[in-house]
């Protein structure tokens, strides 16, 4: 399993509807996360500088990858998109973030 750590940016005066709309997520979503071996997915944020921080476990990259190319993710993207930094195709701007230290 792959352990993936990354963060994007929410802006400050949506922190509450960001969060709002993922308490849930759409059903149909939750189904492509879990048929492309997402597991144990979370999102935090830090209040301060209104980064959030996502992880997930994975089965491969490439299924993960692939999400991007389903319509689901697409709606979601253009549902979410006021809310946060986005790219120019509505996606999130999202940095991966590098493992220093793990314990098991």
């Amino acid at each position: 399993m792959i352990r993936k750590a990354f963060k994007m940016k929410v802006y400050p005066n949506s922190i509450e509807e960001y969060a709002q709309r993922h308490n849930p997520i759409w059903k149909e979503l939750e189904e492509v996360l879990k048929k492309h071996g997402v597991h144990n997915y979370s999102i935090f944020l830090d209040r301060e500088t209104h980064i959030l921080f996502g992880y997930a476990e994975l089965e491969s990259e490439e299924k993960w990858n692939a999400i991007a190319d389903t319509h689901i993710c697409k709606d979601w993207w253009v549902h979410m998109a006021g809310l946060m930094e986005t790219n120019e195709n509505n996606s999130p701007v999202s940095t991966d973030l590098e493992q220093v230290f793990y314990l098991k």
